[in-house]
């Protein structure tokens, strides 16, 4: 269960002694270096974004309040799912990491962890995700779970990423599982609500990442991945993303009828979404103005998209304790 969002900082950085001259012994890492170095290949920051698109759909899918031991057992899978589908890319990637300025503190470039010892990990998170979903919550869901790693890997880093501009558009949809892993974890079933949540964060994922990447145009070209901004002028760009947040507000407001909500979500829906279209609108507009790197500031999108996602999926768990 992987979510395909971005975080712009840097890793964390954490010095290991390089060997000396004279050939003094070089002391190795302490213990909490190297479980820092092991978190790090998860990218924790990126798993945070897990709890905003698959709690919510639990109260989405028990009309209420979901029991607590489910809703462990399905954070705990998924955790372990996304951190295992991070670590593997982290593993295929390490190449451009080291070249690229946001990502070049990760542990595979410092040469932290190795790339084997990586790649087992990986796995061995993957394994113990597919076993406790399986186990505790339902073999649906730890199905889907295992689909969505599989296509973040194989499809999205492996084939898409670095051969086509819409890398990120069908890579996207490993990160749209969770919404129906929230789903399947509290009714063993698939139904029209988590497949709308679904569309939502899929036509999400194309304006928050390419807001990014036009931040880091320069590490994408160099490196040779062919993102949006990397091969279109700003304009074309600020176009494409401003048409992705509009059918992805129309998504969103479809819930509305598709899960009977009450007031409160179509509320936020709207409100949101909004605010939404007026930081794409003005993105678009700084654009066809001529502005370029800094002055286009396309980070306000960026930040703002998180907000907006986390705004959106909480309203939609608030929904049904009121409704």
């Amino acid at each position: 269960m992987f979510v395909t969002a971005v975080d712009p900082r840097p890793a964390a950085t954490t010095s290991y002694p390089t060997p000396q001259p004279d050939g003094t012994a070089v002391l190795s890492p302490s213990v909490r270096d190297v479980v820092k170095a092991y978190v790090g290949l998860t990218k924790p920051r990126i798993i945070e974004l897990l709890l905003i698109t698959t709690v919510p759909v639990m109260f989405l899918a028990a009309g209420g309040v979901p029991g607590l031991q489910v809703v462990a057992a399905t954070l705990v899978g998924g955790i372990l799912a996304a951190g295992s589908a991070n670590t593997i890319n982290c593993v295929l990637d390490r190449d451009i990491d080291e070249q690229m300025r946001r990502t070049r503190r990760r542990p595979l470039p410092r040469h932290a962890v190795s790339p084997r010892s990586a790649t087992i990990f990986g796995i061995v998170l993957g394994i113990l995700a597919t076993l406790e979903l399986g186990l505790l919550v339902n073999w649906l869901s730890a199905v889907l779970a295992l689909a969505a790693n599989a296509f973040y890997v194989f499809g999205y880093t492996m084939v898409l990423k670095r051969r086509t501009v819409q890398n990120i558009v069908w890579g996207g949809i490993a990160g749209c599982f969770p919404t129906l892993i929230g789903w399947t974890a509290v009714t063993n079933e698939l139904a029209w609500t988590p497949v709308v949540l679904f569309g939502v964060v899929f036509f999400w994922t194309p304006p928050h990442t390419w807001s990014l990447a036009m931040r880091y145009r320069e590490d994408y070209a160099s490196v040779d991945v062919p993102m949006l901004p990397v091969v279109a002028t700003p304009v074309a760009t600020a176009r494409q993303i401003m048409a992705y947040s509009v059918v992805m507000v129309i998504t969103s407001i479809a819930l509305w009828p598709v899960a009977g909500t009450g007031f409160v979500y179509p509320l936020a829906a709207i409100v949101l979404g909004f605010l939404f279209l007026r930081e794409a609108r003005a993105l678009l507009l700084r654009a066809h103005t001529g502005a370029d790197g800094a002055a286009l500031r396309p980070m306000r999108l960026f930040h703002f998209s998180n907000i907006y996602l986390a705004l959106l999926f909480i309203a939609a768990a608030i929904d049904p304790l009121l409704h």
